[in-house]
């Protein structure tokens, strides 16, 4: 492979979640998104918000705020910052259906649908479309009635 080839491959979503991010906690200097002055944010990491989705029960959903409020806590910051909470989510999403394509069953991959919500600007985001998230809530709801 030329130098050239090598600059332009670009990382699978597998390779992305995987990838040595360590969470960290920073102070904001200036109100950000919807987090005040002085306040602390944690940066999480596609890896931790593959871990709090892998722990959601069963048929169960979670947006994406109580999430970021649930990370914060366990994290002794004040708030998660939204935006990377949604890049990593996408990340997640994007690796586990990689994972499912390359037949990984369903029950194995993490289940993404119980956060990211079919009608959210992230959903739409996703190269897989929106259909796979209602399917997969769908089911969950029909085996949990």
């Amino acid at each position: 492979m030329n130098k050239a080839n090598k600059m332009t491959k670009k990382k699978t979503w597998l390779e992305k979640l995987h990838e040595k991010k360590e969470p960290q906690i920073k102070r904001i200097e200036s109100g950000f998104a919807d987090i005040p002055a002085g306040s602390t944010m944690l940066i999480a990491s596609p890896k931790l918000i593959d871990q709090y989705i892998q722990e959601i029960s069963f048929g169960k959903q979670v947006n994406s705020k109580t999430l970021r409020k649930d990370l914060a806590l366990d994290h002794h910051a004040d708030y998660t910052c939204p935006v990377t909470t949604g890049i990593f989510l996408r990340i997640v999403a994007e690796a586990s259906y990689e994972k499912f394509q390359k037949g990984a069953p369903i029950d194995q991959i993490t289940p993404f649908w119980r956060v990211v919500e079919p009608k959210s600007p992230l959903a739409k985001k996703l190269s897989f479309g929106e259909s796979f998230l209602v399917e997969q809530i769908n089911k969950e709801k029909e085996h949990t009635i």
